[in-house]
């Protein structure tokens, strides 16, 4: 069978994509635990992980499109989807962290839609939205749990 036909995400892949979770969890938690000398150290590594891993799903789409058929006409939209994720963590990096979290946030949110998009045009395996959507919302909760740390916990 071709990885691309599978239904099911590959158990490595849900196992991997479990323990990348972690750092979102303890994050956003630890926002509402922490000693206030310390959370906005916590919010920053947050932020930081959350900006590279948004670069990992762009390079996810970068190597679809490498896959993807030289005559295909969403390849380019494929690639033009894999740089903008990065983009947007390094603009929230560069943001101070009142406006960098809500980035990170809607750029995880509309980054399940692009995954979304690949799918449904055959540039990414079937099985993949069986994987993005609940780890997608495991970190788009966490992420708002962390945001809504920043308002209520002083």
């Amino acid at each position: 069978m071709h990885p691309f036909s599978a239904i099911r995400p590959p158990r490595l892949a849900v196992g991997l994509g479990v323990v990348g979770l972690v750092p979102f969890v303890t994050g956003s938690l630890g926002l509402w635990i922490t000693p206030e000398a310390w959370r906005e150290r916590v919010l920053e590594e947050l932020l930081a992980y959350a900006a590279v891993i948004l670069a990992f799903m762009g390079a996810i789409h970068w190597g679809l499109a490498m896959r993807a058929d030289e005559s295909s006409e969403k390849a380019p939209v494929q690639l033009g989807l894999s740089v903008i994720p990065p983009l947007l963590g390094w603009v929230a990096l560069s943001l101070p962290i009142s406006f960098g979290l809500p980035v990170i946030f809607f750029a995880f949110a509309s980054l399940y839609f692009a995954d979304i998009w690949a799918v449904k045009h055959g540039l990414a395996p079937v099985w993949y939205p069986a994987l993005r959507k609940p780890l997608s919302m495991v970190v788009i909760f966490f992420l708002a749990l962390a945001w809504l740390a920043t308002v209520v916990v002083h």
